[in-house]
């Protein structure tokens, strides 16, 4: 079976919408105990946004917080607010997405909090950060999106940028939030203290950029938005043929004369404009139209199977509907079947995390709001719901 690594770590999760979830749906998978505190009567705001199930539950909601318990609390009510207090005391790590600023005003942020449990891992996942010229300012994935240059140089060229298809900062911000905790746990495992994690989505975003400043800071230029090339590697790129498009990546000087002989254009490999991937980088517009007038001449399928025969990466550009389907995935159990309660299931994406030739075991069930009080209050600390 799956390790489960992070079995017995327990996880205090005050995180709404993507960003926080997403961290704390990673850790979750992982094994740890996570405990949502959401708001009463309301809960998570991602509990109101669509797709819907049949049964009125949110299915974004769902993929999100599998395997997460709920317990509702008002941080501001008294009574609330200490049984919240005897959770951290009881807790290894705080995960919070809240302003920067906002858990300092509930007298919940981490100089108050650490300072009582020294060992406690608290990270906090904002927009901006706690330190900076812009920490008060507010953030969704779009504002960061932009303000990061990710959207100058997405796009199909310029004056055409977009936003990423997917909320690519929270997700990022998620990821990072989850290794930085991973790295706490190791370090307190040494030293035995706490500590206290900072995490910026636009921070996130900027450190994902590839190549995009190194490229500025060399040239002087900002690099704009290419489509689907890549600004250093060519023939690295999606082309038309007679019937759907297809990407191409050859991406070594052998890739490319393979790719020639796969054309029937070895005089493309004896052209001076393209003899090196630099050359071909230069010359990339003129390269461009000599391979889209051949590959326009067969269908994406025959190419693809003349390309992968001769060991050229290559791939179709396919739907999601095509990628649901897609045998591979189902061998690696990325699949993964949730409930909604109403006898009804619906399918969102599995774990990544093979250990030891397993996935981790994940739940099917969708946490309702404040569904698991009684047994938190009596496993967390040793009390009814009374």
């Amino acid at each position: 079976m799956h390790p489960r690594p992070l079995s017995g770590l327990r996880v205090l999760d005050l995180t709404r919408v993507l960003a926080g979830p997403y961290c704390t749906l990673l850790l979750a998978d992982l094994g740890a105990e996570v405990v949502k505190i959401e708001r009463p009567g309301h809960g998570d705001d991602a509990r109101s946004f669509g797709p819907f199930l049949d049964s009125g539950q949110s299915a974004y909601f769902a993929s999100i917080n599998r395997g997460k318990k709920s317990i509702a609390l008002d941080l501001k009510d008294d009574a609330d607010r200490q049984t919240f207090l005897e959770m951290v005391s009881q807790t290894d790590v705080l995960v919070e997405n809240y302003r920067a600023g906002a858990m300092q005003r509930l007298g919940l942020d981490n100089d108050t909090l650490c300072g009582k449990h020294p060992r406690l891992i608290y990270a906090s996942l904002t927009g901006f950060g706690h330190q900076g010229t812009d920490t008060d300012r507010a953030a969704y994935d779009v504002v960061i999106q932009a303000l990061s240059g990710l959207m100058s140089i997405t796009g199909s060229g310029p004056g055409n940028s977009v936003r990423v298809g997917t909320s690519i900062s929270d997700i990022l911000t998620g990821i990072f939030g989850a290794v930085a905790i991973l790295a706490a746990v190791r370090g307190r495992d040494q030293t035995g203290k706490g500590t206290f994690i900072d995490l910026a989505m636009l921070d996130c975003t900027v450190a994902a950029l590839e190549n995009a400043v190194s490229r500025f800071a060399t040239s002087g230029l900002s690099p704009l938005p290419l489509g689907t090339r890549h600004p250093s590697i060519t023939p690295f790129q999606a082309f038309s043929t007679a019937d759907e498009p297809l990407v191409v990546a050859a991406g070594n000087d052998a890739l490319w004369a393979a790719l020639c002989d796969c054309l029937e254009r070895t005089d493309l490999v004896a052209d001076n404009r393209f003899a090196t991937n630099e050359d071909r980088t230069r010359n990339q517009q003129a390269l461009e139209t000599e391979l889209s007038t051949t590959f326009a001449t067969r269908t994406a399928s025959d190419w693809l199977e003349t390309l992968s025969a001769a060991g050229i990466p290559s791939a179709p550009i396919r739907s999601i509907e095509q990628v649901v389907a897609d045998p591979h995935l189902e061998s690696r159990q990325m699949w993964h079947m949730m409930n909604d309660g109403s006898a009804g299931s619906f399918l969102t994406a599995g774990s990544p995390f093979h250990m030891d030739g397993f996935p981790p075991p994940l739940s099917d069930t969708i946490p309702g709001l404040d569904q698991h009080r009684e047994e938190i209050l009596s496993q967390w600390l040793g009390t009814d719901s009374s």
